[in-house]
């Protein structure tokens, strides 16, 4: 089990670690070696319910995923995760070399798809890869929680979940995710958004709001922006 206290404050060349789920001990070793020899740090389990715990505490960069491990497929594994939200890359590694089965992994989540056995060299070149992807893409999104929009494209989902959001509505989610679980108040929102210099009588904000809860909360889903009587909304979503 990779053991969360012993995470340094500086970690190489990627500030957040890469998580190894491997459980051929031969194997998590060279591999971990050798990203480590580059300057990463690399955290290895062996267990599925061990990854599960580093993705949630760790918020690693990468995933590099042993798709078979003691026989279980990880794919469930990475469909839980996207179905939650979480959109940190997953390189998967398998001997599963069909292409019909790479289609499988992709489909189920994964970003790319190394063929065992493979040279060290090609699997540093495809995480490397999948970094800076992650990196470029991080620069024009903003995560949190189940929530992301991309500020290039103006799009929005919530989890795997597209929301079809309206100009205005996009301001409005993209102010409060920058304002997670801080009260904003109608007048901030009538400055900010609708730039009145005065605070004229209208509910304009009411309304818009309205139309944004209505598209973000599907039937079964928890409300993630709350009314505070007297005082505005909290976009209650852990960061």
């Amino acid at each position: 089990m990779a053991d969360l206290e012993k995470v340094p404050e500086v970690r190489g060349r990627e500030q957040r670690p890469l998580l190894l789920v491997e459980d051929e001990p031969a194997m998590a070793l060279e591999i971990e070696s050798e990203l480590a020899n580059l300057g990463y740090f690399v955290m290895a389990v062996a267990t599925q319910a061990e990854a599960l715990e580093i993705v949630h505490s760790a918020d690693p960069a990468l995933l590099i995923v042993d798709r078979l491990l003691s026989g279980a497929d990880c794919l469930s594994m990475i469909r839980t995760l996207r179905a939650e939200g979480n959109k940190t890359p997953v390189l998967f590694l398998s001997a599963l070399a069909s292409v019909d089965e790479r289609i499988r992994g992709l489909k189920a989540g994964g970003d790319d798809y190394l063929t065992k056995p493979f040279a060290m060299e090609e699997l540093v070149a495809r995480v490397e890869a999948l970094l800076r992807r992650s990196t470029e893409a991080a620069a024009t999104t903003v995560r949190l929680g189940p929530l992301q929009i991309d500020l290039v494209t103006r799009a929005a989902w919530r989890g795997e979940r597209p929301l079809e959001l309206l100009p205005t509505e996009f301001k409005l989610l993209e102010y409060f995710m920058r304002r997670p679980r801080q009260t904003v108040t109608r007048a901030m929102l009538l400055e900010d958004i609708w730039r009145y210099r005065f605070m004229p009588e209208t509910n304009v904000v009411d309304v818009h709001v309205g139309k944004l809860r209505r598209k973000m909360d599907c039937a079964g889903e928890p409300p993630l922006i709350r009314s505070v009587r007297g005082a505005g909304f909290i976009l209650d979503v852990q960061c």
